[in-house]
């Protein structure tokens, strides 16, 4: 395994102004070979869409599994990066120039029947920003403009926190969480935090279950949360044996997916926020005798967004305790190995390009 830093360039010459106008790029050349390179930026901007110049970028769990090679929909190389913040480099539309948005990684066709029903984030042709195309580890990113959302109120690196905490907020809608459910969630990474926080939010009842202490521990001092298991028959147990009226699963595991339906409640809800390869099996006359719901979710939608926008914007979320740290691209390149396999004491790094 290793890293090679291609060039090392200044605070202006990552906003385009190096001679024959390459600007710096974070880029996974190939399964663990993180690079910075020097690209030409772009030039050919789509009518309706709108040239950001990027200020933070959050590092995802799909980041790294890009970098470790574990990602099934990816060609190399790729311009990593989907959780974005950036400000507006003119007025163009609705927008002003200096404005700071929250840009939305999923650029839908607007032309299939999800997205004509309103569900723009299972659109059959999406593309993700850093995984189908390339993504905003760079000075600049086009995007389209409907895909942008003031960030007006929140600082530049909250606003790089708020699409992960959007696809927690989704499933959390998706589940039709009420007050005083009992909720559980399996996998308290970033996504699974997000799920308890929003759950919490709505007032339901919030366990905690993972295999790691040390992630439940971390998870426990910094948001307050009561209640963790580190296995299935612990927290059913902790339900009193009834089980939990909505279950998530964030574990990205098949194995505890699967374990997981024991632990729904009868007339309970099981949601499936992570994906996995493999096949997910269940017991069907246990499945109907409890009159389970199971719910897929992916991505999320403008709605979920601005949910997020206006919690961390109201000081509901402790946006302070989800960034475990603000690194350079340069420092990255340096960290990318270690980030990538050491992940039990980090909830989001956010690498900083500019205010």
């Amino acid at each position: 395994m290793w890293v090679c830093v291609i060039a090392r360039t200044t605070r202006s010459e990552r906003l385009g102004k190096l001679a024959h106008n390459l600007v710096k790029m974070g880029v996974v050349e190939a399964p663990n070979r993180f690079e910075i390179q020097l690209r030409e930026p772009e030039t050919d901007i789509p009518d309706d869409w709108v040239l950001i110049d990027i200020c933070a970028v959050g590092l995802c769990g799909t980041d790294y599994h890009i970098y470790q090679g574990k990602h099934p929909f990816l060609n190399y190389p790729r311009v990593i990066g989907h959780e974005l913040s950036g400000r507006v480099t003119q007025d163009t539309g609705a927008w002003k120039a200096g404005d700071l948005v929250v840009i939305n990684p999923y650029i839908s066709c607007g032309d299939c029947r999800p997205c004509h029903r309103g569900k723009p984030n299972c659109c059959r042709n999406i593309e993700v920003l850093g995984v189908h195309r390339d993504g905003g580890m760079a000075p600049q990113i086009a995007v389209p403009s409907q895909n942008l959302y003031s960030a007006i109120g929140l600082s530049a690196i909250q606003a790089a926190m708020v699409e992960f905490l959007a696809i927690g907020a989704h499933a959390v809608r998706r589940s039709e969480v009420t007050e005083g459910d009992r909720v559980l969630v399996a996998g308290i990474g970033p996504i699974g935090i997000g799920v308890a926080l929003f759950s919490r939010l709505l007032g339901a009842e919030v366990t905690l279950l993972d295999l790691s202490a040390q992630r439940l521990a971390m998870a426990k001092d910094q948001f307050d949360f009561q209640v963790s298991c580190t296995s299935i028959s612990e927290a059913i147990a902790e339900s009193g044996g009834d089980g939990y009226d909505v279950v998530f699963d964030a574990t990205g595991h098949a194995g505890a997916i699967n374990t997981g339906f024991e632990a729904v409640a009868h007339g309970g809800t099981y949601v499936l926020v992570s994906v996995v390869k493999d096949d997910i099996t269940f017991s069907d006359p246990e499945f109907h005798k409890r009159e389970m719901r199971l719910i897929g979710s992916r991505n999320a939608l403008q709605s979920d967004f601005d949910w997020v926008i206006s919690a961390m914007r109201d000081g509901l979320i402790n946006s302070s305790a989800l960034c475990s740290s603000v690194i350079t691209l340069e420092e990255l390149a340096e960290q990318m190995p270690s980030l990538a396999h050491a992940r039990d004491d980090l909830i989001k790094v956010v690498v900083e390009f500019g205010p």
